[in-house]
């Protein structure tokens, strides 16, 4: 790549994201329910107070305005909001447009997501999502959320990775509402582009113009066999599936999944034509794609293909990848967001040249005619990592969960170099934590 080539234009936002439960703490909800019944990997592992950031956000800005970031990513919890159905927590509403309002003065964008993975507690018996009634339930609660984005210029994401709850939730009863039902998952998956539709018309009756899209994590594939033509339908197969159909609906109306084994849907969603003005991704890895003779007729694994050694929570390194799937990303023809991109790195050592080879993939879109308007680093701070707990560490900053002390990794003096010059240069080696 020449010097230009390795610039990033003024107008290209460099931002940080996190998740409200993962960092606010004090949250009773679906998730919390999960942990009591001691379903994560260590049964006895809680969120808790996580790291706190409900009460230390003005220090959460200070650092992320300290790596030079100029948009936050944050989401709202559904389940401080309306923790009975129909119950609106005003003082909750009233918190979280003052963070809001907080958060635009000190100079960085808001990137808000309305719906980040977990549910009131209420949500899963009375209106899931594979009944028609989670549609409502879903517009009620854009139309309460609607009003605290007056006047911020925020992006909007109605639905953080719905592929990743649909799968883990209702296809592999790994995370709530821990179903492993097909026909019930493409039943919500319907219900989940039907919601985002809702949302839009809520926010739009309120706000007028909206940029409103989904996060929707996106993996490279590969067949684990590359001879075998099984795996790579597969391949094929669970791209279109895991991550365009969704994007695809939003764009064309036309919602359209075959999962041989699982379930398939093929439905025409009124409203959804042109529902999106951007396209969300997050990534982070590649996955090898295995058919096997039963159901459910395909594994996955990461495999170390180029002996660059997984990532601490045992993904693949594999930048490419991510060029890949933004090049794909052309085809809708609307603006690029990456809403997250990290790597779990406990030793605070990889992270700079993590970024540094994704960062570069980004450039390279862009020369490519990709138009990537923005990358959001998962995440800003070390958090509570869902099925995982406490062991993964994603943060530009180091957190230490018995005092919530956050201390710069490495990876926060590179960021900031490259977000306020504008320019990609190779990390220089240096200490850890």
């Amino acid at each position: 790549m020449s010097a230009h080539d390795m610039t990033f234009p003024d107008n290209f936002t460099f931002g940080v994201a996190t998740a409200a439960y993962q960092v606010e703490g004090g949250i009773e909800n679906d998730w919390s329910e999960w942990e009591r019944a001691g379903k994560l990997k260590e049964p006895h592992v809680r969120c808790g107070r996580a790291v706190d950031h409900w009460n230390r956000y003005e220090e959460d800005y200070g650092l992320a305005l300290d790596v030079g970031a100029t948009a936050f990513r944050v989401s709202l919890e559904w389940a401080r909001i309306e923790p009975e159905r129909g119950r609106i927590d005003g003082a909750v509403l009233e918190a979280y447009r003052e963070r809001l309002l907080r958060m635009k003065a000190r100079g960085l964008r808001p990137v808000v997501t309305l719906h980040h993975f977990t549910h009131p507690t209420w949500f899963h018996r009375e209106t899931p999502w594979h009944l028609p009634g989670s549609v409502e339930s879903f517009r009620a609660y854009a139309r309460v959320c609607a009003p605290l984005l007056k006047g911020l210029d925020a992006l909007v994401i109605s639905l953080n990775e719905p592929m990743v709850l649909l799968l883990g939730g209702y296809l592999q009863g790994l995370m709530p509402p821990g179903i492993s039902d097909g026909a019930k998952t493409m039943i919500a998956l319907e219900n989940m582009v039907r919601a985002h539709v809702a949302a839009r018309e809520e926010l739009q009756a309120v706000l007028g113009k909206v940029e409103l899209g989904i996060s929707q994590n996106m993996l490279a594939f590969a067949p684990d066999r590359w001879w075998h033509p099984l795996d790579r339908a597969l391949v094929r197969l669970g791209a279109q599936a895991y991550n365009h159909a969704f994007h695809e609906a939003l764009v064309s109306g036309h919602l359209r999944v075959n999962m041989p084994g699982i379930g398939s849907t093929r439905v025409d969603v009124p409203g959804a034509r042109g529902s999106c003005d951007f396209i969300g991704m997050n990534y982070y890895t590649r996955a090898h794609l295995r058919f096997i003779p039963r159901p459910p007729f395909i594994s996955f694994q990461y495999r170390d293909t180029r002996g660059r050694g997984l990532t601490d929570i045992g993904w693949e390194l594999w930048p490419e990848g991510f060029g890949q799937i933004l090049r794909e990303l052309k085809r809708y023809g609307l603006p690029v967001w990456v809403t997250e991109n990290g790597v779990d790195d406990r030793e605070g050592q990889r992270r700079p040249a993590y970024l540094h080879n994704h960062l570069g993939q980004v450039l390279q879109a862009r020369a490519q005619g990709v138009d990537v308007r923005g990358y959001l680093y998962w995440s800003l701070l070390d958090n509570f990592e869902w099925l995982e707990g406490w062991g993964p560490r994603f943060g530009l900053y180091y957190v230490d969960f018995e005092t919530l002390e956050r201390r710069p990794t490495p990876a926060c003096h590179y960021f900031k170099e490259v977000a306020t010059t504008r320019r990609l240069v190779p990390p220089q080696p240096s200490a850890a934590r």
